[in-house]
């Protein structure tokens, strides 16, 4: 037995279209998910040109339309949190506590088992009659989708608003996590964020909420960093689209720090170039977060490590999503995190084309595509 449901299929040549898909029923440890609200990202773009057809959405809210016999910590109207970084709960990294690079089921940590974005490991959603894969196999931007119960979180707060509770599953969870579960950054300290866009904008709220004395936003667009200074930012600076590896930045950050350096720097630009940047933002023996996931190869003058400075690249906040998603959800009801003031739009399914055109043109802080 199948459900049908409107969904945004990516064709992998650029383009995307609305469609009807066939849902299947849940079986054994599967969750069917009436999907309430779906948040955008860059990666969602991304996803047009992965060169097949795929089921749109890594981030997204709603409610349990159904469960498999062998679920029992889920029940049917429970409003549930999707998480696209499932783990297996028996491989080696998730033994380690290293849920988010899961050896087993991660769509983007390679392995043995060469998964990519998108892989399926269910084949109850089809579209003219066969299979199709779903992105990060959750496929958010669809009425419904099937998944995994390891890829769902209950949302101990039944009345939060579901565009809200939707942006924690990647934005939110990547910058709040780099801050406090990567960086482990410290009070009375000074951070520095490279780029002020929704991953930005949470490492701000994140630096705010592990009570960072001084957090400076940089950015070339000043809308942008206006929505810094709502989010929590001390400092601002406009850089110049000329300024190389951001270096006449790096020493407005010095003067602002006493001429050494900050203590923690964090990349969200996700612009190569930019990769060694937060290295020049640092003091000796600061730490430099590379968050937005630059996967080129880049070139780095090693005198930017001198001296004793640490380099990370964490993956998703270093997300255990069943603990990491309820402190989220706890810091919003106590008016430490700003989700719906995050949320500049929120747009019908049909309306999918704006929705894009607004993000890339960085009109939104975050745009979210809501359901009936």
């Amino acid at each position: 037995m199948s459900k049908k449901c409107k969904a945004a299929i990516a064709l992998g040549t650029g383009s995307f279209s609305i469609e009807e898909i066939e849902v299947e029923l849940p079986h054994h440890d599967e969750v069917l998910v009436a999907i309430k609200a779906a948040s955008l990202c860059h990666t969602d773009h991304d996803s047009l040109h992965w060169g097949k057809p795929i089921v749109m959405g890594h981030e997204g809210a709603g409610v349990v339309a159904a469960v498999g016999e062998s679920v029992n910590n889920l029940a049917v109207g429970d409003p549930v949190v999707l998480n696209w970084a499932t783990p297996c709960g028996t491989c080696f990294q998730c033994q380690e506590g290293n849920q988010h690079i899961c050896e087993n089921n991660s769509p983007v940590v390679a392995g043995a088992n060469g998964y990519t974005p998108g892989h399926a490991h269910l084949e109850g959603t089809k579209w003219k009659g066969n299979p199709i894969e779903r992105s990060f196999n959750i496929g958010t931007l669809s009425e419904l989708t099937l998944v995994k119960a390891s890829a769902v979180v209950k949302n101990p707060s039944p009345d939060m608003p579901f565009p809200a509770a939707s942006i924690i599953s990647c934005g939110v969870m990547t910058g709040v996590g780099s801050v406090l579960n990567a960086a482990k950054v410290k009070p009375h300290s000074s951070v520095v964020v490279l780029g002020t866009g929704g991953v930005g904008l949470n490492v701000i709220q994140g630096a705010k909420v592990a009570e960072a004395d001084k957090i400076i936003a940089i950015d070339v667009n000043p809308t942008r960093l206006d929505m810094a200074k709502k989010f929590g930012a001390t400092h601002l600076i406009e850089a110049s689209k000329q300024d190389t590896g951001l270096i006449e930045a790096s020493r407005e950050v010095k003067k602002l720090t006493n001429g050494r350096g900050a203590d923690y720097a964090f990349e969200c630009t996700a612009i190569p170039e930019l990769g060694a940047a937060p290295l020049a933002m640092i003091r000796n023996a600061g730490t430099a977060v590379q968050v937005s996931g630059i996967e080129q190869e880049i070139t780095i003058d090693m005198n930017l490590f001198e001296w004793d400075k640490i380099y990370i690249n964490p993956l998703y906040g270093q997300c255990n999503p069943q603990t990491d998603f309820p402190r989220i959800i706890d810091y919003y009801e106590r008016g430490a995190l700003k989700l719906d003031e995050m949320i500049t739009q929120t747009y019908a399914i049909d309306q999918l084309q704006q929705a894009f055109d607004d993000m890339l043109a960085g009109k939104n802080a975050k745009g979210v595509i809501t359901f009936d």
